[in-house]
């Protein structure tokens, strides 16, 4: 019998921060939001985890939902009225949430099947008519916004942008960052800045537009060759931009960009100016000029400012930058070896203090510090790309656990350790997620195994028409799954960044997601590969590498892409039913870790290079 996951508590980390306030404080932060609600005039109150550029990872001022709520999590919208308050998070977090906000004030209100009530729904359900809902207009887009509006309609139900009541009650809310923002040399950038803004004003022409206005943080970044870190994980600083025909204006943040880069930037045409600035220099465009923007990234308090005609359409940037070109791919591939051979090194190390009896127990916690290690030492290093997800047995059934110095589970017995981490490097980002065992494995967790590592090959393997929407190929990796009545929550597949976010889009690979023209599938996205299974309470699996699209060639019906494998780190064998895998899914197997051998080979020694060895030995 495996071992179930030790939870620890460490009381010296329980200090009064955003994410470890007591609930008893917590309690009165919630009165505050209700009092303040009330002398205001308003029934609700919604708060979404976003930022005035709605981005996935947000800046401390803008951790609304962790400093207010128990819930940790990354991802979760919160509702206040005065008798009730509630979190909706997916499924990702289910098990995760359940446990943080019981006993707490917040009721988990659960995401994930058609008949589930959004929170959206329920505010037009619940609010009185003629009601008013407050929301912060920075933090929420147009089309939220228009979502709402026509659920609320019937009933009267007025929104007001205006208003930040969580900023009355939080009076030690942290300052915006001040870091400084970095020029990417052309080196790694292969296009420069005016190259890209070139491309952006051929689209303006062709709509017919003179403005174009961005606030999605890893667009800005792309198409100004510029990096940052304002966002945890991520190279991004925060920032606007208005593009015109022959003008461009990058709005940041005071003292950010010093006077040699502004000169750069100004050689180029960019012209820096405040941050705050944004809303009143929309406000001046000429009425009679057409502005393009995204109105799913565009938030309402800045696109209100504007008096233009305009156009809606996804920004131009996020289809070019999700395109690698080959001087990026040819550079993400020599950091994949960067990268796997690092890999190599601390899972040989991993595995000798797993073995020994006489070593320092094992901790979820010492997954994460070791990765760094191990990773610093690999050139071009900047930062890990995400939270280090390390959970064992039954924490890995939360997709987005991840321990902490106040709980986190001790590794022993035996079981099944997850693993999902990634990094940025200057020429790239990595997301990679193993699995591995510890002790015994149960026969079920290695049916579970075979089976993910089915649905990855099937994947992996598929030839699909160019074009195709990103949603309708998930199937194919679920099909595996499905055979066994068995299913995940999160999607498949989400695009990665060239050293930049390690979450962009516009293709995912999800059924949930809606087919659209601009998630269509074209020659050089990155997209990652990560079907899993989850038992809540016993284990997780998931098995994750990193893919592009490339040409497979041209037939009678059209041009086919298929997937280039970029990460390179073998795939743990020791959980797999080998009599459950047909001949062509062996061959896969193998044929990967071939290529994972050669192209690791030459860059590790010692107990690494044993390791790799032995780890992509051929399967018969």
């Amino acid at each position: 019998m495996h071992a179930p996951s030790l939870l620890v508590k460490n009381p010296e980390s329980m200090k009064l921060n955003n994410q470890t306030t007591p609930a008893c404080q917590k309690d009165a932060r919630l009165a505050c939001i209700r009092e303040a609600m009330k002398n205001a005039g308003v029934d609700a109150l919604l708060i979404p985890s976003a930022d005035p550029h709605l981005s996935e990872y947000l800046p401390d001022y803008w951790q609304i939902r962790a400093w207010l709520t128990t819930f940790t999590g990354s991802v979760g919208t919160v509702v206040v009225t005065q008798d009730f308050a509630g979190v909706w998070v997916d499924s990702r977090y289910w098990v995760q949430a359940e446990n943080e906000l019981t006993g707490c004030a917040f009721q988990l209100m659960k995401i994930g099947t058609a008949a589930d009530q959004t929170h959206f729904q329920w505010l037009a359900d619940h609010v009185p008519v003629k009601g008013i809902v407050a929301v912060d207009g920075r933090a929420l887009g147009l089309s939220a916004r228009e979502a709402m509006q026509s659920l609320f309609a019937p009933r009267g139900i007025h929104i007001e942008l205006n208003l930040d009541i969580p900023g009355q009650c939080w009076t030690d809310r942290p300052g915006l960052p001040a870091a400084p923002v970095r020029d990417l040399p052309l080196e790694f950038a292969g296009q420069s800045r005016s190259e890209k803004l070139e491309r952006v004003r051929e689209v303006l022409r062709e709509q017919g537009a003179q403005w174009h206005l961005i606030s999605t943080l890893d667009d800005i970044a792309w198409l100004f060759n510029l990096r940052g870190s304002d966002v945890s994980y991520n190279p991004v600083f925060l920032s606007h931009a208005l593009i015109g025909l022959e003008t461009a204006t990058l709005f940041v943040l005071p003292g950010k960009v010093d006077c040699a880069l502004a000169r750069t930037l100004a050689s180029d045409g960019v012209e820096v100016r405040p941050y705050e600035s944004a809303p009143q220099i929309i406000s001046e465009l000429g009425e009679t000029d057409v502005l393009l923007f995204d109105p799913v990234r565009t938030t309402c308090a800045l696109i209100d400012q504007a008096r233009v005609r305009t156009v809606r359409a996804i920004n131009p940037s996020t289809i070019f930058k999700s395109q690698k070109t080959e001087f990026e791919l040819k550079h993400v591939r020599r950091v994949m070896e960067q990268d796997g051979a690092a890999l190599c090194a601390f899972f040989a190390w991993l595995e000798d203090v797993i073995g020994c009896c006489d070593s320092q127990p094992l901790n979820e916690l010492m997954i994460d510090e070791r990765l760094i290690e191990v990773r610093a030492q690999q050139q071009g290093f900047i930062s890990r790309s995400f939270g280090t997800i390390s959970a064992f047995n039954a924490n890995g059934a939360m997709p987005h656990y991840r321990p902490t110095p106040a709980a986190y589970a001790r590794i022993a017995g035996d079981g099944l350790l997850l693993i999902d981490s990634g990094a940025q490097y200057l020429g790239g980002t990595t997301d990679i997620t193993r699995v591995i065992p510890v002790g015994q494995p149960t026969e079920a967790m290695k049916d579970d195994y075979t089976a993910v590592l089915r649905a990855m090959i099937a994947l992996s393997r598929l030839r699909f028409p160019r074009g195709i929407a990103s949603p309708m190929i998930d199937a194919v990796a679920r099909a595996p799954l499905w055979e066994r009545l068995a299913e995940y929550g999160h999607g498949t597949g989400h695009g990665v960044g060239y050293y930049l976010n390690v979450h962009e889009g516009p293709q995912v690979i999800s059924y949930r997601a809606a087919p659209a023209p601009h998630t269509a599938m074209q020659p050089g996205m990155i997209t990652s590969n990560e079907p899993g299974l989850y038992r809540p309470g016993r284990w997780g699996i998931r098995i994750e590498n990193l893919v592009c699209n490339k040409s497979a060639g041209m037939s009678e019906f059209g041009e086919f892409l298929e997937f280039e494998t970029l990460t390179l780190c073998p795939i743990d064998t020791r959980c797999i039913q080998l009599k459950q895998l047909r001949t062509d899914e062996i061959d896969w197997l193998n044929a990967y870790h071939s290529e994972v051998r050669l192209r690791l080979q030459p860059r590790v020694t010692g107990n690494a290079l044993k390791w790799l060895l032995e780890r992509t030995e051929t399967l018969s």
